[in-house]
């Protein structure tokens, strides 16, 4: 996510970067992720029951808690073993985590796992100058990467202590692998000969572009303009079979099609091509231009998926860690894998791409020859042919199911909040809950992204909404009888309350990551699930009706990502000093959704909000 914040409800001050000119993965400075205290997490998890059960299902939830939490309780015995597992494991949880979310999930990348990022439209209209964007767009990257090389990367630091780098190496030559009953990232920057290229998609054709000249250097930005120039002349056909909506589907079918594909050698070599490259760049027909605030939603739907069988889709590899999407149009953006890349790194990437390119090319091309940039060919039999038509099919009905509503919100920006001494992110929060509320007559359950880099190894931690204060005043704020004075001061007792569990998350002691893996730890040792997770209050507390994300960023960008479950929303934001940048989708079959409902109400409710805190009367 596009941040300068590191995650949600941190201030910005909290973060300071030095130049480090050591190894980037400075492990040793970074602590190891403690363990939370049993008892802390059955009491938050509790507490974050409160809001959303009724009480005679809380109190059958609360005496089955206690239970699993006693002294010699199974609880206590899954408790030590974490510990266990922390002493002799750089990061306890951090694995499982990896492996549970992302690479057991079996469900599609596009919408569902990886994100998007839709950065401000540049300034042109047509393929030159978009090949000219591009080239400059691989010479940062290529600059960046040298960056991380030669321990010059700036070390991140929040409230004065060092956040773990590991992150930053692996985001090039990574690529996710299909398997039958989990995937695996294959990692290949490793290795003793480190690729070299990356792979340009273009009309649906793959090409292996070589970036680095024969003595090791970098190729200069008029150097890759030449061989994107010959990759676009190679590239006219439009009735090429789009391989890369094989990478779309659901993740066994994906990785059945994968053992076909790789049974021919000329496919193996074409594909383990696209794996190793250090990234992939999609050079991509224009957005269909409608209106302005329709192209808002147009572009991210875009960046995150492609536009279907008969726009861009098949300019994607899903599985790939790091995919840059130029558009003919000016349109431009970044789609992500998660199981390796991660919003903060990829934020810092951005920021270093948006500097770079205010820069003019600081290098003169060398006078030599350049090999032809490679095309990779596929050998496509009537199994695989079949494989991607059901691919094709089942991507262009996911597309057409997601509801995407992009919008900036200018009547005012994080300044405001802060202004009264709150949160930004903790007030959009509340305002999320508040206008869920209002559409739907009831609170859900909501979860948050806070980083634990500031562990070694630390990936997330989910900070959870509504708190017992978000409730208590959601249901007095549209009540007549309830003074202003007093909707002001619930207001801020629910604000405050947010921040409060983003400040726990921050320091280890979130609950979610804990408790799933107590869950994971029974498993590993051959027991059977405990009562707790199998309690029907669980299931409703792990039911993410709101997905959400801040991606505070230094640009107008936005990120988009589908909903976690099929009658919920995913709502990214990005503050900027006077106005706010939301995505909001949604499910299109699911009949109690609607994402265009829902942006509508959440403008009204941070209005509704600003005159709380400024009455104009």
């Amino acid at each position: 996510m596009i941040f300068r914040k590191i995650q949600p409800g941190t201030c910005r001050a909290w973060l300071s970067r030095v130049s480090l000119r050591q190894e980037v993965c400075f492990f040793s400075s970074v602590p190891s992720h403690p363990v939370p205290p049993l008892a802390h997490t059955l009491q938050g998890y509790l507490r974050a029951l409160e809001p959303l059960l009724p009480p005679e299902e809380l109190r059958h939830t609360r005496r089955m808690v206690q239970e699993f939490g006693r002294p010699g309780s199974l609880g206590t015995q899954l408790q030590e073993g974490l510990e266990r597992r922390a002493r002799h494991t750089k990061n306890w949880i951090s694995d499982w985590w990896v492996q549970w979310a992302y690479l057991e999930s079996r469900q599609p990348l596009p919408v569902h796992s990886n994100p998007a990022i839709s950065l401000p439209r540049r300034d042109y209209n047509d393929w030159r100058s978009q090949l000219v964007f591009a080239s400059k767009l691989i010479a940062a990257v290529l600059d960046f990467k040298a960056k991380i090389n030669n321990g010059q990367l700036p070390a991140e630091y929040m409230r004065g202590k060092p956040l773990c780098m590991e992150l930053y190496p692996l985001l090039f030559s990574s690529c996710r692998v299909p398997g039958p009953k989990h995937d695996y990232i294959a990692r290949h920057g490793r290795s003793r000969r480190s690729p070299t290229h990356i792979t340009v998609v273009r009309n649906y054709q793959f090409f292996q572009l070589e970036v680095y000249n024969s003595d090791g250097s970098r190729m200069t930005e008029s150097q890759i303009h030449a061989q994107l120039l010959r990759i676009r002349s190679q590239s006219w056909k439009t009735d090429k079979e789009p391989m890369g909506i094989l990478t779309s589907e659901h993740r066994h079918t994906w990785g059945q099609a994968y053992n076909r594909l790789l049974r021919d050698k000329l496919n193996k070599e074409s594909v383990r091509l696209i794996e190793t490259g250090l990234f992939s760049l999609c050079l991509d027909s224009p957005v269909m231009r409608i209106s302005d605030e329709k192209y808002a939603s147009r572009k991210a739907a875009q960046i995150l998926h492609g536009g279907g069988t008969f726009s861009n889709s098949g300019n994607r590899w899903f599985d790939k860690t790091l995919q840059f999407v130029v558009g003919e149009d000016g349109s431009w953006g970044l789609l992500y894998e998660q199981a390796t890349a991660e919003g903060p790194p990829i934020a810092t990437l951005l920021d270093h791409i948006l500097e770079y390119c205010e820069k003019p090319d600081p290098k003169r091309a060398p006078l030599v020859p350049l090999p032809m940039p490679k095309k990779l060919y596929f050998h496509i039999d009537r199994e695989i042919k079949r494989d991607i038509e059901h691919a094709k099919q089942n991507l262009d009905i996911l597309i057409n199911d997601l509801d995407v509503n992009v919008f900036n919100f200018k009547r005012f920006g994080k300044e405001l909040p802060k202004k009264y001494n709150l949160s930004p992110n903790s007030f959009i929060q509340v305002a999320l809950q508040l206008a869920y509320y209002r559409v739907h007559n009831e609170v859900c359950p909501a979860c948050d992204i806070a980083s634990q880099r500031m562990f070694r190894g630390g990936r997330t931690e989910f900070i959870r909404s509504p708190t017992n204060q978000t409730l208590m005043f959601i249901q007095a704020f549209d009540d007549p009888t309830v003074s202003r004075e007093a909707k002001l001061q619930l207001f801020r007792e629910a604000v405050d309350a947010y921040t409060a569990l983003t400040e726990l998350a921050l320091k280890g002691h979130g609950i979610d990551r804990h408790l799933l893996g107590l869950k994971l730890q029974a498993i590993e040792e051959g027991l059977s699930i405990p009562k707790i997770f199998m309690d029907t209050a669980y299931g409703l507390a792990t039911h993410w009706k709101l997905r959400t994300g801040q991606v505070p960023a230094n640009t107008d960008s936005v990120m988009c990502f589908g909903p976690l479950v099929p009658d919920g929303y995913a709502i990214c934001y990005n503050p900027q000093a006077d106005h706010v940048h939301f995505s909001i989708t949604a499910f299109n079959c699911c009949e109690e959704t609607h994402a265009e409902t829902l942006a509508g109400t959440l403008k009204d409710t941070l209005c509704q909000l600003q005159e709380l805190l400024q009455p104009t009367v």
